[in-house]
């Protein structure tokens, strides 16, 4: 689970902001807030970003991208590190980007950080947090000698994978492909346990949930037919590697990051198409996902995926991930960026309500995600402290808010129409025609923020 998340000098969040999934002192929904009783600690199972567009939400999803790409992908020698700093001033692109998340690893916190320049990492630090104290695991610094925590075991390794660890690369990256296991859970954090979905996601983690032998199988189908899609079941058509219509370079790739007995799923534009990759034995095998429909006399009708809705393969894309938090059994953090993309709200609520029925003391998954669904502003469904705007300013700066940050926003409150009358920030400056709120109004309503 994410406990914190900040970030600064990226993109539009030239400021440092802060995403907190620690638990308020409120009691709405206070059941299923998962408690980490080492810690006394109560960490939040979602969290909803709202804001107008370009405020500044897909950002920090790209924040969370970026960096478990650096973690688990790294770079090559000579590359430039692929950050994309403030650019609206002068000062901010002489300045590092910094990044720092805190996040239950097992039942252990970690605080993970780096600051970097396109060219290098000028910071890095590891610190284990334990319910009175923090312990330095190591510390980097550009030009300086690594601090290591003395009492660490491999020590020369550790010494000797820094030594190896090139000025683009960050120690976590290398320590790990070196063999050193002392810092694996938290790279394995990021690589196994952190997923993302984007809008047009290509080349993401999947569930194989094609072949009727696996343990979604059913389970998506019934969902799909229970959600008015239209579709009976899923399918799998087998084909040659070779006649994949992707590039050699793709296929590459997936041979060294597609795992034994796991999934991808890939889309192909534009024609649109779905194919599922698997690795049997070391061997890569490609499916085209196809959908059945049922026809008036009882038999199915097969689908090419370019025929189905976006809503309908949204919502293929999604739903093995809602399934998976809905299990109970799961650590999973997911973060997708646009949720309701191409979906009905009442769909999309009911995805939601679906997870968050089956959160718990006990439970450890969780989902991060941006909207405009304004709809789904309710807290009916969401506590405060799980509900954030992003706002963007006249110099193009990002910030990010917790409604519970507000001090009118009550529990009886009706948060939606306060939201849309511009009172807690992040809808657009619509300059067209006559606006919903003029900017005089909008700044007098900065006063109704603590």
């Amino acid at each position: 689970m994410i406990i914190r998340f900040e970030v600064e000098n990226w993109m539009s969040f030239r400021n440092r902001v802060t995403l907190s999934m620690i638990a308020g002192r409120e009691f709405h929904h206070e059941d299923r807030v998962s408690r980490i009783d080492k810690y006394r600690l109560g960490v939040l199972p979602i969290a909803a970003i709202y804001g107008g567009n370009a405020s500044g939400k897909t950002n920090l999803f790209t924040a969370l991208s970026f960096m478990k790409r650096l973690v688990v992908r790294g770079t090559r020698p000579d590359s430039p590190i692929p950050v994309n700093r403030f650019c609206l001033d002068n000062q901010s692109s002489e300045v590092p980007a910094r990044f720092l998340i805190e996040m239950l690893v097992g039942e252990d916190i970690y605080a993970f950080s780096f600051a970097v320049t396109r060219q290098s990492v000028i910071e890095e630090k590891l610190v284990r947090v334990s319910s009175s104290s923090e312990r330095l695991l190591y510390d980097r610094k550009a030009a300086q000698p690594m601090i290591f925590d003395s009492s660490l075991p491999e020590m020369e390794r550790l010494e000797f994978a820094f030594k190896g660890t090139r000025s683009n690369q960050l120690f976590l990256t290398n320590a790990v492909s070196q063999n050193v296991d002392t810092f694996k859970p938290v790279h394995d954090w990021f690589n196994n346990t952190l997923t993302l979905i984007a809008p047009d996601s290509r080349f993401e983690s999947f569930y194989q949930f094609v072949d009727e032998g696996e343990p979604l199988y059913s389970a998506i189908n019934d969902a799909l037919s229970r959600l008015d899609t239209g579709i009976v079941h899923l399918g799998g058509e087998e084909i040659p590697l070779e006649n994949l219509p992707i590039p050699e370079s793709d296929k590459a790739r997936m041979q060294e990051e597609v795992k034994e007995d796991t999934a991808v799923c890939i889309v192909v534009v534009p024609v649109n198409e779905r194919y599922v990759i698997t690795k049997k034995d070391g061997t890569l095998v490609a499916k085209k996902l196809v959908t059945y429909h049922a026809k008036s006399d009882g038999t199915e009708e097969k689908f090419e995926m370019r025929q189905e809705s976006d809503g309908s393969k949204r919502l293929i894309d999604i739903l093995p991930a809602f399934l998976d938090m809905s299990t109970g059994k799961t650590n999973k953090v997911y973060i997708v960026d646009e949720l309701d993309r191409s979906l009905h709200t009442l769909l999309t609520r009911n995805l939601l309500e679906l997870y968050l029925s089956t959160c718990s003391a006990n439970s450890r998954a969780q989902l991060l995600f941006t909207t405009h669904d304004v709809l789904l502003m309710d807290q009916q469904l969401f506590r405060r402290d799980e509900m954030w705007v992003t706002e963007r300013a006249a110099d193009g700066v990002t910030n990010l808010q917790s409604f519970s940050e507000y001090k009118d926003v009550r529990a009886d409150k009706n948060i939606r129409k306060s939201y849309l009358q511009g009172r807690l920030g992040g809808i657009p400056r619509i300059l067209l025609g006559n606006p919903c709120i003029s900017p005089r109004d909008h700044k007098e309503n900065e006063g109704d923020k603590r």
